[in-house]
């Protein structure tokens, strides 16, 4: 019974993690300038990859009989640069003045 539990855990993980590194990648893909294409990869693929690593570490901890710290430490590490990778691209993108499309609202160079 508990085995039906933890591959429906990891399943389901492994499904969300797919589908936001589709609507990731399909961001990057699609949305028309710099700064709506940088939201696409850091958050979207970013809980992609948090929800895949999840579910490995759900499945390792459970086929081990242990806690697999990798897995958790992958994650943390994850959470944390992707955000500051992404405000210091944009923050470089601001300073070289990078052009936007008509849809973006504002202009933060300005300011």
């Amino acid at each position: 019974m508990m085995a039906t539990v933890i591959e429906f855990i990891v399943a389901a993980l492994l499904l969300a993690g797919a589908a936001f590194a589709l609507v990731g990648s399909i961001g990057l893909a699609r949305l028309p300038d710099f700064f709506q294409r940088l939201h696409g990869p850091t958050k979207a693929t970013t809980l992609g990859v948090g929800c895949t690593v999840l579910a490995s570490a759900f499945y390792f901890s459970w086929l081990e009989g242990g806690i697999s710290l990798h897995e958790l430490l992958i994650v943390m590490f994850l959470f944390i640069t992707a955000p500051v990778s992404a405000h210091t691209v944009a923050r470089a993108a601001l300073h070289r003045h990078v052009k936007t499309s008509s849809r973006t609202r504002g202009e933060p160079w300005k300011h």
